[in-house]
């Protein structure tokens, strides 16, 4: 059977997504563009005509990924209800315990770009822009008087630097952690951070309407 000609922003999409399968599947050091190309049933060439080398390829897999879970993210933030529940969801949402689906990828881009400049530039974007997402929902907490929190970009700081190393040992040492105990170290950082004992936290009601 013809396969079905594509559009070139549908190709490229198709190209990412089978390279994001790969990556997770493989790790970007190990990923190849015949793996892709092999996974899609097409040849190298066609992959290389719309990414011009494995690692522009990478970049866009890492870029399609992230901003994925950022729009998830900004979402869950844009929700009608107080700042505080809406940091609690999404906080709870981004941990290693939550649904963000990045955490693998985000890893393996952190480690390659430390070799790649293009790419450090990709993550150093989307990573700027978590923090501000973050901050930004803080800040507007603070000013309607449903906490305290004297720096809201160091607190989005600290708090997505501790979500990140969690999300490292819970992806490098699976099972060094309870899930139940990640999330009581997550609650807990929330809760300092914005001024409230866990008790306060715990008694927000979780559902909220969007």
């Amino acid at each position: 059977m013809a396969r079905v000609r594509l559009s070139v922003g549908e190709r490229r999409e198709e190209l990412v997504l089978a390279a994001i399968e790969q990556i997770e599947a493989r790790g970007v050091a190990a990923v190849r563009i015949a793996d892709v190309a092999a996974a899609l049933g097409v040849s190298n060439a066609l992959v290389l005509y719309h990414f011009a080398s494995k690692e522009k390829l990478v970049a866009a897999a890492f870029t399609h990924a992230a901003e994925a879970d950022l729009a998830r993210l900004r979402a869950s933030l844009a929700r009608r209800t107080s700042a505080v529940r809406r940091l609690r969801a999404a906080v709870r949402w981004y941990a290693p315990t939550g649904q963000a689906k990045g955490w693998r990828l985000w890893i393996e881009g952190w480690a390659v770009s430390l070799r790649e400049p293009a790419l450090r530039a990709v993550t150093r974007d989307l990573d700027r822009q978590w923090k501000s997402a973050i901050a930004e929902v803080i800040a507007e907490g603070v000013a309607a008087g449903e906490f305290v929190c004297a720096d809201p970009r160091a607190t989005a700081l600290r708090l997505t630097a501790l979500l990140d190393g969690l999300a490292v040992q819970a992806a490098v040492y699976t099972g060094s952690v309870s899930r139940a105990r990640l999330q009581q170290w997550v609650d807990e950082a929330l809760a300092k951070e914005l001024g409230l004992t866990a008790g306060e936290l715990a008694a927000i009601p979780r559902r909220s309407r969007a």
